[in-house]
């Protein structure tokens, strides 16, 4: 080990060191691992302010890529929350043993949908249950709803957060202005994803270049060949105003 790198894992926050640790965990798969260095998840969440003593709400895990190194960091001193389709966790077992077995999910009656004809799903208005949540993070969702689903998204974002409470948002980067097609359909134009937050009473806190790719051209879908693994990707943090 460099004395470089020992002298960060030293200065690292106790949050970021249980992350460090979750990240070896046998849990995780080798495709899981593989994909450390372009998520860069220590760098992303310390970039969040997220500490071991926090409630955090996960919305849209997926697979589990953030939930298997953000429950072990958050067992002890926080809580992680999981909502909006979550059966792929449920049903996998992960949330059945320790240290996942703290885990609580949340908003079981949200249905995500995709209306007939409509070219991106969506989800009515509904709220988290939780009230005074610190933290509320979602990695690569966003471009997966229309527009009254990214709205009602983030009104349930913002309704359970404590005032002061942080909104991490992270997605594959769309043109701005450039009309949908099915080369940019899981991309998001980042001014528009700013105001749309915004509008459901967010302060916009700052942004971060952690996964800016310059040699993504925003020409293709995210999963082409080309691409896949080196999406251009905005990374920013909200704040609900205090009162």
């Amino acid at each position: 080990m460099s004395v470089q790198v020992q002298a960060q894992e030293e200065d690292e926050r106790p949050f970021l060191e249980n992350v460090r640790a979750a990240m070896q965990a046998d849990v995780r798969t080798d495709a899981e691992k593989a994909r450390d260095a372009n998520r860069k998840p220590i760098e992303t969440l310390d970039f969040f302010g997220i500490t071991e003593n926090m409630r955090v709400v996960e919305l849209l895990p997926g697979g589990g890529w953030y939930t298997k190194l953000l429950a072990p960091a958050l067992r002890e001193h926080g809580k992680l929350y999981e909502a909006m389709r979550t059966s792929n966790l449920e049903e996998s077992g992960l949330l059945d043993e320790p240290p996942f077995d703290a885990v609580e999910v949340l908003a079981l009656n949200a249905e995500v949908y995709r209306p007939e004809g409509a070219r991106a799903s969506t989800i009515d208005p509904f709220s988290l249950g939780v009230e005074n949540i610190d933290a509320v993070l979602t990695f690569r969702n966003v471009h997966s709803f229309d527009d009254a689903g990214r709205a009602n998204m983030h009104a349930a974002a913002f309704e359970a957060l404590k005032p002061g409470g942080i909104y991490g948002v992270v997605d594959h980067t769309r043109r701005h202005m450039e009309e949908y097609s099915t080369e940019n359909r899981r991309r998001v134009d980042p001014v528009l994803a700013i105001k749309e937050i915004q509008a459901a009473g967010f302060e916009f806190v700052d942004y971060s270049n952690l996964h800016f790719r310059a040699d993504d051209e925003l020409r293709y879908e995210v999963g082409r060949r080309s691409v896949t693994g080196n999406t251009d990707r905005f990374t920013f943090l909200f704040r609900k105003p205090a009162e």
